[in-house]
């Protein structure tokens, strides 16, 4: 081939919407940024908060974790924890896991998990808080 004639992957409307031979595009990559970025001060709030309930009662941390702002926060830590980290898991499946069934079947069982778990999580704080 020559170089004026480079042989592209990419029809012209994926290039212009960013997606690649498999048209995949690039969500996964978004997703795992945008949550990294919203985890960072909702990590600092955290990790500030806890450190500041060091020593408190069951009842004092009840009490804080009820107050409306500190739920919706702590909820947002958590469902922003659970998305952030099970897109992380489906990458690493799907570079790592041979075979498309038990690839499938195992980012399937962690996409599961991790709704489970974050749903849980998340009705707990709100059973506290309500």
């Amino acid at each position: 081939m020559s170089e004026q004639n480079p042989v592209r992957l990419q029809s012209p409307l994926g290039r212009v919407r960013g997606l690649g031979s498999a048209r995949g595009g690039t969500h996964h990559w978004w997703i795992q940024r945008v949550t990294s970025i919203a985890l960072l001060p909702l990590t600092i709030w955290f990790i500030l908060s806890i450190a500041l309930h060091t020593g408190s009662s069951h009842a004092q941390v009840v009490a804080w974790i009820g107050h409306p702002l500190n739920a919706v926060l702590l909820i947002s830590f958590i469902l922003i924890s659970f998305q952030h980290a099970g897109a992380g898991m489906q990458v690493v499946l799907e570079d790592y896991v041979r075979g498309e069934m038990p690839r499938m079947l195992s980012i399937l069982a962690v996409k599961a998990l991790c709704w489970l778990l974050a749903l849980l999580a998340a009705l707990s704080v709100l059973r506290i808080a309500l």
